[in-house]
């Protein structure tokens, strides 16, 4: 697919919502398989001010944040929406996350996403987040469709 999910479009697939939606579109979408979800780390974000005072870094928790986001886009996206009416993407786990190198606002942050293997409504997923090419960190994580309340 060559589709784009634009940040309008990712409303409509994840409850999260300003501030703590993360990514800003999703590109290279391959149907219930992978994407790059792109999001903008700017100056003014909301964990700037007090993480670092005079040095701002993202937090290492955000980013893995913005790869469950991604993924839980990704799979609402793929899936029939006469299935996905009334649910939920939660994230279950977390492994082997690995923070490279520091991500400083005012960047693209890229987070190429992979969804490894689903069973049932359980779903599992690897990702690599990078800025200009470069390598910032990297995780495997899992994630669960759930009914909503």
């Amino acid at each position: 697919m060559n589709d784009i999910i634009d940040r309008k479009k990712i409303e409509s697939l994840l409850p999260h919502r300003a501030p703590m939606l993360l990514i800003d579109k999703l590109i290279n979408i391959v149907h219930l398989k992978s994407a790059t979800a792109i999001m903008y780390v700017k100056k003014n974000a909301f964990y700037v001010q007090g993480h670092f005072p005079g040095q701002p870094v993202m937090p290492g928790v955000l980013i893995v944040e913005a790869f469950g986001q991604a993924a839980a886009a990704l799979t609402a996206y793929g899936i029939d929406p006469k299935e996905y009416d009334n649910k939920l993407v939660y994230l279950m786990g977390v492994d082997k996350a690995r923070f490279r190198s520091p991500v400083i606002p005012d960047c693209e942050l890229h987070l190429e996403i992979e969804a490894v293997r689903s069973h049932g409504k359980v779903w599992k997923y690897k990702g690599t987040a990078k800025v200009d090419g470069k390598r910032m960190a990297d995780a495997q994580w899992s994630a669960t469709i759930v009914d909503k309340k």
